[in-house]
């Protein structure tokens, strides 16, 4: 079977849509890894696709990912109309428009965390949410590598032991998943800089890696990651047992890049829904 692939256009500006096989595959993709997360006690919740970008900047975010930064900005209604839109290169100039107060996160987790600002959560505090997320990047292939993408997140609030204990339970998951998929995933160590590079932490996270990700071929489609008490600090998150910063952790699924890595694998659409179908029944 051909494989049905997405918008030419949309593709190539990190934009693609997809058609009904690809819409269902990806519906069974994420029903699957969300049952994961209630299966363990998740809470599903859903995440604004905006955050402030104020409250994004207090995360260190543009610090940490200036490159994949995408900020929204409404016109300013009176420079509009002085300064029009430019056709040529197809945007508004920056002279028409308000300043960017609203930032486009490239994770599902900056809202959950966000969203438990200053407040005490139990050590075994489990939230799952699925999200558009954005990343700008040098250049946009398919499913592969795009603008915009939905991305299935399993996130663990609470005690150093609970976030450590998720990341293994769900790598061991991914896995089991993967093999009864006919996926050959190979994990690899990552680096995500939520810490001064001059840190102790830093220093930790260089002897300890806090992000691994799960490759297809070439192509990051699952990770873990740990980020110790560095939200919980940063968004007054605490321990209702202990009063200290709650540890967290969570386990992401780029779901479009499960359905580049499963049509690849299998070669079509049908092949690769039967494929999950016929996994997700003993491994959920």
């Amino acid at each position: 079977m051909t494989v049905t692939t997405p918008d030419t256009v949309g593709a190539t500006r990190g934009l693609p849509s997809l058609g009904p096989e690809g819409t269902r595959l990806l519906r069974l993709l994420d029903d699957t890894f969300e049952s994961w997360g209630v299966a363990a006690g998740a809470r599903p919740m859903t995440m604004p696709p905006l955050l402030p970008a104020a409250d994004l900047a207090r995360l260190d975010y543009y610090d940490n990912f200036p490159h994949q930064a995408v900020l929204a900005a409404p016109l300013d209604l009176e420079k509009r109309l002085a300064t029009p839109f430019d056709d040529a290169h197809g945007h508004w100039p920056s002279a028409a428009l308000e300043p960017a107060g609203l930032g486009l996160p490239s994770a599902s987790c900056y809202a959950v965390y966000l969203d438990h600002r200053g407040r005490q959560v139990a050590d075994d505090t489990l939230v799952t949410v699925c999200s558009w997320c954005f990343r700008k990047e040098t250049h946009y292939e398919g499913m592969r590598r795009q603008l915009g993408f939905r991305m299935r997140e399993v996130v663990a609030l609470g005690a150093r032991e609970h976030a450590e204990d998720h990341l293994t339970a769900f790598t061991a998951r991914v896995d089991a998943f993967a093999e009864a998929v006919g996926l050959s995933l190979h994990k690899e160590a990552a680096c995500d800089p939520f810490f001064d590079k001059g840190s102790s932490k830093a220093l930790l996270q260089r002897l300890t890696p806090v992000k691994y990700e799960f490759l297809y071929e070439d192509l990051a489609i699952a990770s873990v990651n740990t980020h110790r008490n560095f939200f919980g600090e940063r968004c007054d998150i605490t321990l209702a047992s202990t009063g200290g910063p709650a540890f967290t952790s969570c386990v992401a699924f780029g779901l479009e890049r499960w359905l580049s890595a499963l049509t690849r694998r299998h070669g079509g659409w049908e092949a690769a829904t039967r494929a999950v179908l016929d996994a997700a029944g003993p491994v959920i």
